[in-house]
């Protein structure tokens, strides 16, 4: 994949410019980098992720395509609780499918979100795993937990051919 297809996949997820957000599990930045561009140098990004040397290597991607869009990086694991402000909104791109327990993880996203808050979540779309991919979800799966997870207005955005487990899609999923 590459910038402009993480973009197609986050693009009719954002409602607007601006904002303050999080990438939880944000890796190597390829998503926060889409989350920059879409969302412009008024925005708030922070970036959590175990990896510090991830972290840096994204810190240093940032400054060089979006160095005005200000973004914090927490280097920390998000299935536990985090530091955050309230959020306009959560990506959360090929990272929710490492958790067997998703409700736990998901209960303290939603707390972060301020109400209409977003969640955007990126995910292979199957229901079996494989070592490097262990607890998928395929969206009806996603549609169901997002609901009994206090999340409403649940929408598939965009699909996108992957080599691994067929396909991945995003979608958006909003805090009542």
């Amino acid at each position: 994949m590459e910038h402009a297809d993480h973009v197609r996949l986050l693009r009719d997820g954002i409602a607007a410019q601006g904002g303050v957000w999080a990438d939880l599990g944000s890796g190597w930045g390829a998503f926060t980098l889409a989350l920059a561009d879409l969302l412009g140098p008024t925005a708030t990004i922070y970036s959590v992720d175990r990896d510090r040397s991830a972290l840096r290597d994204q810190e240093r991607a940032m400054s060089a395509r979006f160095p005005s869009v200000t973004v914090s990086y927490l280097t920390a694991d998000f299935t536990g609780p985090l530091e955050l402000p309230l959020l306009d909104g959560v990506v959360m791109a090929n990272s929710l499918h490492f958790q067997r327990d998703k409700a736990a993880t998901l209960a303290l996203v939603r707390g972060y979100l301020r109400p209409g808050g977003r969640l955007l979540l990126v995910e292979y779309n199957a229901d079996r795993g494989n070592p490097w991919v262990p607890y998928p979800l395929a969206y009806p799966a996603w549609e169901r937990l997002a609901g009994q997870s206090g999340f409403v207005h649940t929408r598939l955005l965009a699909t996108y051919p992957s080599r691994f487990l067929r396909e991945m899609y995003s979608a958006v999923s909003e805090r009542p």
